[in-house]
């Protein structure tokens, strides 16, 4: 969108730390963070979706408008968003509160797509996100995150206290900044079968000790 870009601008002139980026993501970025994500996905969380370059290629992908729920911190946004998808359902809150608030009957949430600047807060911050997030997901469901740092932007022991793991799913080397996307899910908990060790799907996930293949190291 032409007028784009002079919203991202001032938004990030105003707040830099809160809005993390001086333009929209490009079309590459927006193709690699919902590439795993379609019709049968269920009802999706956006974190901070800005302007809607993520939105806009969820709805390509087959979610529909009433599945979507876009949670955004940022007034200059709120506009945008409620006269772009009418019939989502688009929040100004912060992205922190989620474990306080009731957003759903139950954890329905088959994806979360964020588009915030983790890099930017404090660990405590990004606990409260990424936990409060995960309350709302289904079994089985994962959080994408995108960072244009070098490495996981979420640090290995946050990992460790809310029973995550993280994998990379690919660089968009041709977004402007080049960026990167993590997929975020859930440990399997492990429990004794016939002597034998299996995943636990009926508990909820603990910390393992272990490094696993694929998890991000600690990074700030």
């Amino acid at each position: 969108m032409p007028n784009d870009f002079l919203s991202f601008f001032l938004s990030w002139m105003s707040a830099p730390r809160r809005v993390g980026a001086i333009a929209p993501s490009g079309a590459a970025l927006a193709d690699l963070i919902t590439r795993e994500i379609t019709a049968s996905t269920g009802p999706v969380l956006e974190l901070g979706p800005g302007t809607g370059a993520f939105t806009y290629k969820l709805l390509k992908r087959g979610v529909r408008q009433q599945d979507l729920t876009l949670i955004e911190y940022g007034s200059d946004f709120m506009k945008v968003l409620q006269m772009r998808f009418p019939n989502a359902r688009v929040l100004w809150m912060d992205a922190g509160r989620l474990a306080t608030e009731r957003l759903y009957d139950g954890a329905p949430v088959g994806a979360v797509v964020s588009g915030l600047p983790l890099l930017n807060m404090s660990t405590r911050k990004v606990v409260s996100i990424v936990g409060g997030a995960f309350s709302h997901v289904r079994p089985g469901g994962a959080f994408y995150q995108f960072t244009y740092g070098m490495s996981c932007p979420i640090p290995r022991p946050v990992l460790d206290r809310l029973g995550l793991r993280a994998k990379l799913v690919d660089r968009a080397l041709l977004n402007v900044p080049p960026a990167a996307v993590y997929k975020l899910t859930r440990r399997p908990q492990m429990k004794l079968v016939t002597g034998s060790l299996a995943p636990d799907t009926s508990m909820p996930a603990a910390p393992e000790p272990m490094h696993l293949a694929g998890d991000c190291t600690a990074t700030r």
